[in-house]
């Protein structure tokens, strides 16, 4: 039987996915808000539907799985506010749903480990949003979905090295400070073993093995170009935006055991080392 992907907000994960389900011959649908996405998109294999107004009914009809990918806002979920009723409709005869939320669900545990079973008490509003959103989703009668929260991703253009080659990357010090991380590759490789081998209900943590102060990843990326380290910037003199001090509200490490148990998956890049070599030596940079 064909296999075909329902992806709203078919951006860097979930482009990862596909690159991984196409050539098994699965037909994927992505929506996307930008016209010049879209043509990317074809150009992947992927038919490219435009948001919002775009036409879905073929790819509801089709549908045997689901993607979420797109994030919530003050309104809600921006998919669940248009087509709640139509996902409710075609649930009960979807294989498998994934919503990608947020570690951030958990909240700030001052560098302490957090589980799948640690409750969420989120100290964002963004955070919030997020734990919403995963309650909305589960609320669906027979949908048989899964909660994969994501920590900090990076990936092929989405690392430090542009900014330590330009000089602009900081390494700020806030004390007790740690972040976990996750390639976009091994985001990919968890939702497909998921796939695979559905368990509807079931939250899963997506993060490499080694937490990390933030000071130490743009240290290393620095080493790896033969660089200086940038110099050290503490917190309260670092002069950031709202946005940006909000991610250092939180301190936790994100434990992984669920995903390489329950899933088997032997993350391609355990730590952020790993990815960062592997970053620099594919592309030459990041």
């Amino acid at each position: 039987m064909t296999k075909t992907l329902l992806s709203f907000g078919h951006g860097y994960s979930a482009r990862a996915l596909a690159r991984r389900l196409l050539p098994q011959g699965w037909t994927i649908y992505g929506t996307t808000r930008n016209p010049d996405k879209a043509d990317n998109l074809r150009a992947e294999g992927v038919t490219p539907i435009l948001w919002p107004n775009g036409d879905l009914s073929t790819a509801f009809d089709t549908a045997t799985h689901l993607l979420i990918s797109a994030g919530p806002d003050a309104e809600g979920d921006p998919v669940l506010n248009l087509y709640h009723d139509r996902i409710a409709a075609i649930a009960p005869r979807l294989e498998w749903a994934g919503y990608l939320s947020t570690t951030g669900v958990y909240g700030d545990h001052q560098g302490g480990w957090v589980t799948e079973d640690t409750p969420l008490t989120p100290s964002t509003r963004r955070g919030q949003m997020r734990v919403d959103a995963e309650a909305a989703w589960r609320a669906i009668p027979n949908l048989p979905l899964h909660i994969f929260r994501l920590a900090g991703i990076y990936g092929p253009g989405r690392g430090p090295f542009e900014k330590v080659r330009q000089g602009t990357a900081r390494r700020i010090v806030k004390p007790g400070q740690v972040f976990s991380r996750i390639h976009v590759d091994d985001i990919a490789q968890v939702l497909e073993a998921s796939i695979r081998q559905p368990n509807p209900g079931a939250a899963y943590n997506v993060c490499d093995n080694d937490p990390a102060p933030p000071q130490d990843v743009i240290g290393y990326a620095a080493g790896l170009l033969g660089l200086p380290a940038p110099p050290e910037v503490p917190f309260d003199e670092a002069g950031m935006t709202p946005m940006a001090r909000s991610f250092y509200a939180e301190s936790k490490r994100v434990d992984n055991t669920r995903i390489k148990q329950e899933l088997g998956v032997s993350l391609i890049h355990p730590d952020y080392r790993s990815g960062l070599k592997a970053l620099l030596e594919a592309t030459g940079d990041a």
